[in-house]
């Protein structure tokens, strides 16, 4: 999609704030908004609401004119923002001056009469032209490149709510980062519901036999996924989100907000997390010892199928390490010989860890999808959110991912204890056989921890999201503690003599 134009009707300046406060949705770095219209016309006023849109809520902070400044910048926003007034711009060599290019690389660009720009800034570009006498105006908007994609996902958000009855909801920027999944808040009637925004998720290049990381790794193509999981979940008494209307093809849907209680924030702010910690525990020494199905139901009457988390899907997440972050690290491509090493380590590995039966794993059930629920009861408490990945898997990888956190440190000390939390649950309902489970959970522990490694590297040197690395030591101290189980002794001196701890932190902040 190379263009799309789209016109609204502004009755006043309510509905102009309103546009802003809803470009602000979608609005992102590297891309210029630019703002065309006589003097009054409601360009200072749509930037302000902008700006303001992309500010956490509550902040009171000065949003000036940059007619005499020329440009005024803001770091108090979601991400850096560069407002550009050229009204009084006489010549090409004073726009030069204004370092607008650079601002570019790092913040969303707001540009007040761009006709003095004599050339494209960038190719992902939102035109807004203002028309109209009085309060009552109309707006063009002319996007192109990813911009493109932004104004026809309003225009799809927008039918679907006005379809599904929740138009009149208000709508607020929850989360959008590292994924292709996008959150808004919608306030309605004094409660918070969240609208999911998950579009089909188009495939990547072929990596392997003809098919691309997603399809092999078992990664959810739609919001199928989420409808048909948290189905599931719900009627076994776990506490996934409710759905409360959808668009399976759009990738649409509203569903229930289980509120701001995220186990991460909560392990920041040093919160008393001995109970919701052990819980959560529980709630997977429970998912332990139940039969799962490999299908789950979808509206309509069709079923979503819950992949099993195979060989080849552990091999391409491990792979990740030698793909993305040995050149990270070292600056080179790795040599094949190197990568056959690699991989012939793994195998018998991942032979150690095929499962006596198989249950489902959410494969992100860690801090930041984690939410605590304290008005409920039992394992109710534990909010589960992004079960969209879920796979029929080892029940040692979940465990891992919560005790081996990525984003948060969660102490040994602490991880020990919960480990034994879980020991005892599952002794105490079903067979357990304790030196197998604990060799798959180092195994399961450091192959997870392999493929962050490999994540934050590709988000950093193909994404541009730098802010991962910070995580590194984290993950590398992870590995090496998983390393130290006697099984894994080869990886152990692979990894000593390839990408030792000391050169995988050299690159974190």
């Amino acid at each position: 999609m190379n263009q799309i134009s789209l016109v609204r009707h502004l009755p006043g300046p309510a509905a102009t704030d309103a546009l802003g406060a809803e470009l602000a949705l979608v609005a992102r770095t590297g891309t210029a908004l630019l703002l065309e219209g006589d003097l009054g016309a409601g360009k200072s006023t749509l930037a302000r609401a902008l700006i303001r849109a992309l500010a956490p809520p509550g902040l009171a902070f000065d949003i000036p004119s940059p007619t005499f400044t020329l440009v005024q910048t803001y770091d108090q926003t979601r991400f850096p923002v560069m407002h550009a007034d050229l009204y009084r711009i006489g010549s090409p060599s004073e726009i030069d001056e204004l370092g607008l290019d650079d601002g570019l690389h790092t913040a969303l660009l707001v540009v007040e009469w761009p006709e003095k720009l004599e050339r494209t800034l960038c190719a992902d570009t939102l035109h807004v032209k203002l028309a109209g006498s009085g309060p009552s105006r109309t707006a063009t908007l002319t996007a192109r490149g990813t911009c493109a994609q932004a104004l026809a996902r309003l225009a799809a958000i927008e039918k679907f709510l006005d379809e599904t009855g929740w138009s009149d909801a208000a709508r607020i920027f929850l989360e959008g980062d590292a994924s292709f999944r996008r959150y808004e808040r919608l306030y309605r009637g004094g409660s918070a519901y969240v609208l999911m925004d998950m579009p089909p998720r188009p495939d990547g290049p072929p990596v392997k036999d003809g098919k691309p990381y997603s399809q092999i790794a078992h990664l959810a193509e739609n919001i199928r996924a989420v409808v048909a999981v948290n189905h599931e979940l719900l009627s076994r008494g776990y506490s996934a989100p409710r759905t409360y209307a959808y668009d399976l093809e759009q990738g649409l849907a509203v569903i229930e907000d289980l509120g701001d209680n995220v186990y991460g924030r909560m392990l920041l702010a040093r919160r008393e997390m001995r109970e919701p910690m052990t819980e959560a525990v529980r709630l997977l020494a429970r998912i332990a010892a139940e039969q799962w199905p490999e299908t789950a139901p979808l509206p309509g009457g069709k079923l979503h199928r819950i992949p099993v988390y195979d060989r080849g899907a552990l091999e391409i997440e491990a792979s990740l390490l030698t793909d993305w972050c040995w050149p990270f690290l070292r600056n080179e491509t790795i040599a094949s010989d190197v990568r056959e090493s690699f991989s012939a380590i793994w195998s018998p590995l991942f032979d150690a860890v095929e499962p006596r039966q198989r249950v489902w794993t959410l494969r992100d059930f860690h801090s930041p999808n984690l939410m605590w629920l304290p008005a409920r009861s039992g394992i109710a408490r534990v909010g589960l959110i992004d079960t969209q990945d879920c796979v029929l898997g080892h029940p040692a990888y979940d465990l891992a991912s919560m005790l081996q956190d990525a984003r948060v440190d969660i102490p040994f000390a602490m991880a020990d204890e919960l480990y034994e939390i879980y020991y005892q649950e599952r002794r105490a309902h079903d067979e357990f056989k304790e030196p197998e489970f604990r060799l798959a959970y180092a195994i399961l522990g450091a192959q997870r921890a392999t493929k962050i490694l490999g994540i934050f590297a590709r988000l950093s040197k193909r994404d541009g999201k730098h802010g991962y690395l910070r995580h590194i030591p984290r993950v590398s101290r992870y590995l090496e503690r998983n390393l130290g189980h006697p099984a894994l002794a080869d990886l152990r001196a692979w990894f000593a003599t390839h990408l030792p701890a000391s050169l995988r932190e050299s690159k974190s902040p």
